[in-house]
């Protein structure tokens, strides 16, 4: 089981290492976006389950998408409307994105920006990762650190003692609105309830 500091985590996660921290929603999994392979592998995760990038600042996932002005007032009055918090967006992904994040639908990329005190302060030394919920596919996504080091022992695991007066996630995935062109699909409801 390797839980380590919050220094050792974002150094590793700069480092290319897979890390797993605490999110509003569930914990993540997460790694560079160039190094998402990482995410499938210890997941087993089938490759037509794309990836969310996380943030800690919707500024920063501007340059992976791309859209009519339009659009981006849209898309702008959502994020802030709903973020930072548990909603995640499918938008039209830009030539930034790599790949392998995605490798079935490489038009969209899902962003998303938690409101964790503690995931955005490491997203906010790492830059945008590659991420997905802390589990082996199919299974219910662990909850606590300790669940998550003593399942993925190789995943660089926040340690308990780093989260205190960190509050928990609500044990619920994000809601995923997906941009159709025209107005939003919700492809998976979850923690936030879209109001149109």
């Amino acid at each position: 089981m390797t839980q380590v500091s919050l220094v050792d985590l974002i150094a590793g996660a700069r480092a290319g290492s897979l890390v797993s921290f605490p999110t509003d929603t569930v914990p993540a999994l997460a790694a560079l976006p160039e190094k998402a392979e990482l995410i499938f592998a210890a997941k087993q995760r089938s490759q037509d389950k794309p990836l969310i990038l996380m943030a800690a600042d919707a500024e920063d996932l501007w340059s992976y998408v791309v859209g009519s002005d339009e659009e981006y007032k849209i898309w702008r009055s959502v994020m802030e409307k709903y973020l930072p918090g548990a909603l995640t967006l499918v938008l039209p992904a830009s030539g930034c994105v790599p790949k392998r994040m995605n490798l079935t639908d490489s038009m969209t990329i899902g962003i998303r920006v938690p409101k964790s005190a503690i995931a955005q302060s490491i997203l906010a030394q790492t830059g945008p990762l590659a991420t997905t919920s802390a589990n082996v596919s199919g299974q219910a996504p662990l909850q606590t650190m300790p669940e998550i080091a003593a399942q993925f022992p190789d995943v660089l695991t926040l340690a308990q003692t780093e989260c205190q007066g960190e509050t928990p996630g609500i044990g619920v995935p994000s809601t995923v609105a997906k941009w159709t062109g025209i107005n939003w699909q919700i492809l998976r409801q979850g923690a936030v309830k879209l109001e149109f």
